[in-house]
């Protein structure tokens, strides 16, 4: 179950090498330009889809509007592929199939395409990068990318957001999301809350039966935000009683707490009394999912 230490620490080429490759923009350094990014022209027959795809939802609708787009303009970015293992004569694509479905719909017979010499690894990394980076991605599914390539790859927030050109707080808000159960998710997933509501009902003992409540009333995200806060006190109270703590976390603690919970996606309580050198540490899953994660990063060697 526990990774190669060799994967869990990334790749060599470093993501923001791989960032190059997927930047939605399609520029690249000019210098390197010629040597990196060699493209070439393909038969869209010779092109195949990656049978790993993280992302397996492409809705007809847009990819309806991508092809109009094709259509009009072309293919503005090259697809990256790489030679299909077993069969050298086809092209397995690593990032780019929403534009190879709609360049079939819009039937062009061929696309420009970048050839990488990828593993396994690289490809599944590199298609949880291009996936992160779509814009109408929601925040469960972006945050379930950061945490892919925080557990598949040993990559830090830190890295993320340096990469990837996000700010920490953004990346470690959003993978917090992850510790609402699914029907919460599943409720911002399909717009019914936003990440902001999700965000006021991480630490809430409830969060299932508050989000209903903000969804049949319509809510303000501050006026989300009051009613957990109102929701949490008692229970706060009736933790502490039940456990002998009466003192209240510093900000230290509470900062460890949060960034250790961003870290594993899953919520974690530090209770350590000032002045003492014993504590105790309590991660709590969800989901038996939650639980083989855990032990991968538990088990695994450093």
């Amino acid at each position: 179950m526990a990774q190669s230490k060799d994967t869990r620490r990334g790749l060599g080429r470093g993501l923001s090498a791989l960032m190059a490759d997927v930047d939605p923009s399609g520029r690249s350094d000019e210098q390197s330009d010629s040597a990196r990014r060699p493209e070439r022209t393909i038969p869209i027959e010779k092109i195949v889809p990656n049978p790993d795809q993280p992302r397996r939802a492409f809705t007809s609708e847009q990819l309806e509007e991508l092809a109009e787009s094709i259509r009009a303009k072309g293919v503005l970015q090259p697809l990256i592929v790489r030679e299909k293992p077993g069969n050298p004569e086809l092209y397995e694509i690593v990032a780019g199939e929403r534009r190879w479905r709609a360049a079939q719909i819009a039937k062009l017979h061929s696309l420009p395409a970048i050839l990488r010499d990828y593993d396994d690894t690289e490809v599944l990394e590199v298609a949880i990068i291009e996936n992160i980076q779509r814009a109408d991605l929601n925040a469960i599914e972006e945050a379930a990318g950061y945490r892919q390539l925080m557990m598949k790859f040993g990559h830090t927030q830190e890295k993320m957001a340096e990469a990837l050109g996000k700010s920490r707080s953004h990346i470690a808000n959003l993978l917090r999301l992850l510790n609402l159960p699914e029907s919460v998710q599943a409720m911002v997933s399909d717009g019914r809350l936003s990440a902001g509501h999700a965000r006021a009902l991480v630490t809430a003992p409830d969060p299932e039966a508050l989000a209903k409540q903000i969804v049949a009333k319509g809510l303000s995200v501050r006026d989300a935000e009051k009613l957990a806060k109102r929701s949490g006190e008692p229970a706060t109270r009736d933790a502490k009683r039940k456990s002998g703590i009466s003192f209240d976390k510093d900000a230290d603690t509470k900062a460890l707490e949060g960034d250790l919970t961003a870290a594993l996606g899953m919520r974690v309580s530090v209770d350590h009394k000032p002045g003492g050198e014993a504590g105790r540490v309590t991660i709590t899953y969800d989901t038996l999912e939650q639980l083989d994660a855990l032990c991968m990063v538990l088990s695994s060697g450093r």
